[in-house]
């Protein structure tokens, strides 16, 4: 945690991350940040004691590098940045789609990569963040993303040619409860609910749920069955969901996901 660590493009993920990383014991005097709007560099020095900096001082001065920048304006931003990143600087991804040779093409040789898919319940240390070592990363690289990232939820190392599947379930999965809340939401004001109280029955029949996942052991089927008794009002609304489809429309959904994924990894922006 003496290290430099650098967020460059520090939005709502990145400055996530920062505070985590500080609530974990990072120093704020160890952490740089970048922003493209000088009055957004000050707010992050104001809230957190955090140094901004440029982006060539970033490079030339952190020990490691995350860069949480868009995935279209990564290539811009590696430009900027090559000429100043020594060989021996960790560089960590954390954009959609972009594989770590595409880093590794654009930098020094032998720089080590790691890219990293986060998600937004970062914003409350719960994320999920999928890990993944480029050609010239060590255990000792791999161990330090772990470090970083666990300071705002769980990690999970895969191979780099699963990332974009993770992407799909993990990274966007946090919108498709929110959309899946949101038509809940609908259906109780439909039955006569007021909105609030529609809301905090779900929410928090969310959370129960995903706490029993958890914790229990057991496979979705079984939790699911257990909920499920005969002629019941559980499995008539099982029978119109499949009737409707939703659960291939899931699939086909991140599948989606996954193709968008790989599109913006080859430079696709539309």
């Amino acid at each position: 945690m003496t290290q430099k660590v650098a967020v460059l493009g520090t939005g709502k993920i990145g400055e996530a991350l920062l505070s985590g990383m500080i609530r974990a014991g990072w120093a704020p005097a160890n952490l740089l940040v970048t922003a493209r709007r000088p009055e957004r560099a000050e707010e992050l020095r104001t809230r957190y004691g955090v140094t901004p900096v440029s982006n060539p001082e970033a490079a030339k001065t952190a020990d490691t590098l995350i860069l949480t920048v868009k995935p279209q304006d990564m290539g811009t931003l590696l430009d900027e940045l090559a000429p100043h990143i020594p060989a021996d600087r960790l560089v960590i991804s954390g954009a959609a789609g972009i594989p770590t040779s595409f880093f590794e093409d654009r930098l020094a040789a032998g720089t080590p990569v790691v890219r990293v898919m986060t998600n937004t319940p970062a914003l409350v240390d719960e994320a999920m963040s999928v890990i993944s070592p480029g050609s010239h990363a060590s255990e000792e690289h791999i161990a330090h993303a772990e470090e970083i990232f666990g300071a705002v939820g769980k990690t999970l190392r895969v191979p780099e040619s699963q990332q974009d599947a993770c992407t799909a379930l993990s990274g966007s999965g946090p919108a498709y409860f929110f959309y899946l809340v949101e038509a809940m939401t609908d259906a109780g004001i439909l039955l006569g609910l007021p909105r609030d109280k529609a809301h905090d029955l779900i929410v928090q029949s969310a959370i129960g749920a995903a706490t029993m996942l958890r914790d229990s052991g057991e496979h979705p089927v079984k939790l699911r069955e257990n909920v499920t008794s005969p002629a019941g009002t559980t499995i008539n609304a099982i029978r119109e969901l499949e009737n409707h489809g939703v659960r291939a429309a899931l699939i086909a959904a991140l599948e989606a996901a996954r193709d968008r994924s790989r599109e913006l990894a080859s430079g696709k922006k539309d």
